[in-house]
């Protein structure tokens, strides 16, 4: 198994010296990925329910602070030198194509081509109208376009693309990332819509465990649910065993057993119930695991960081 760490950019994350401590305990405890979301405003009024809360509420809407992704994560690329960046993850159609694709091409250059593109559609209308993104109910078949319209540009020398929603010829774009040919798309999203664009485009698949609509909160379902994106990747004519996996975990908490429906949640709890799941988690295929490890300081972090990589063995 590899492990990620995934960065709100909100609270003790949202100031250049906790990030620096967080992000080098991450890589000093042998971390693979670290990950930062991605929220570029917070409207005053939020009507648009959050996927992943039974009620729809959104944590973030309280607070409003959210330094903008793929900045952040060129500042982290200066202060590490291992460990993999991750976009945890990218809304697609908050930013132009074209000038996306150059975007992520410069940061895995200047971090030497450890750059991993988690990519999502986006659940926050009010957000993507500020945005000038395409229209929300499009943002699917937006976001299917911009994808293509990146490895175009990170692929041609020459590129031209031409859809609805994206449209160029004759765009030079260089340099080139360092990975050919571009950084890995890991897809996010748990539902039906999410598993047929794994099966069309991604390198990875990278949901969130906690949808209350698409629970993958134990092994079992996560198994079940990797059946279903491997029957779609065979379908599109690709091998499942290139695809890499992984799951966000909301919810995990080292020494705290959180019941779940009258059982204790999965990631939940002492050190050796954690590495249980975790073997159980990757039976069914699962690489990369990444729990919520934040707190309310950067130092808690780096606490609850340093606990967790030796409870479970990371380095």
């Amino acid at each position: 198994m590899r492990y990620g760490f995934h960065m709100s950019t909100r609270g003790a994350t949202a100031h250049p010296d906790a990030i620096l401590k967080v992000a080098r305990a991450c890589e000093r405890c042998g971390f693979d990925y670290f990950g930062v979301n991605d929220h570029v405003v917070v409207c005053e009024t939020i009507d648009s329910p959050y996927p992943y809360t039974e009620d729809g509420s959104w944590a973030g809407a309280i607070e409003g602070t959210c330094l903008e992704t793929l900045t952040t994560l060129g500042f982290i690329a200066a202060a590490t030198e291992r460990i993999r960046l991750l976009t945890s993850v990218m809304v697609i159609p908050h930013r132009p194509a074209v000038l996306t694709a150059k975007t992520l091409a410069t940061l895995d250059v200047l971090c030497a081509g450890r750059l991993t593109v988690g990519v999502g559609v986006g659940w926050m209308r009010e957000e993507m109208a500020a945005l000038g993104a395409p229209p929300y109910e499009q943002r699917g078949r937006a976001s299917d376009e911009y994808i293509e319209a990146y490895r175009t540009l990170w692929r041609e020398d020459v590129a031209r693309y031409d859809g609805d929603y994206v449209r160029f010829a004759g765009v030079i774009s260089r340099p080139k990332p360092v990975q050919v040919p571009g950084p890995p798309i890991w897809i996010g999203g748990e539902g039906p819509a999410a598993r047929r664009r794994v099966a069309r485009f991604g390198d990875g698949w990278y949901p969130v465990g906690r949808n209350p609509r698409h629970r993958l909160d134990t092994a079992a379902r996560f198994a079940a649910a990797l059946g279903d994106v491997t029957r779609r990747l065979e379908e599109a004519g690709r091998d499942p065993a290139t695809l890499d996996t992984a799951l966000f975990v909301p919810w995990a908490r080292l020494d705290e057993p959180l019941p779940e429906s009258g059982r204790r949640a999965a990631f939940t709890g002492p050190a050796a119930a954690l590495r249980e799941d975790i073997a159980a988690y990757e039976e069914a295929g699962l690489r990369v695991l990444v729990p919520n490890l934040e707190t309310p300081t950067a130092a808690g972090t780096v606490e609850r960081i340093e606990a967790f990589a030796d409870a479970v063995g990371i380095g």
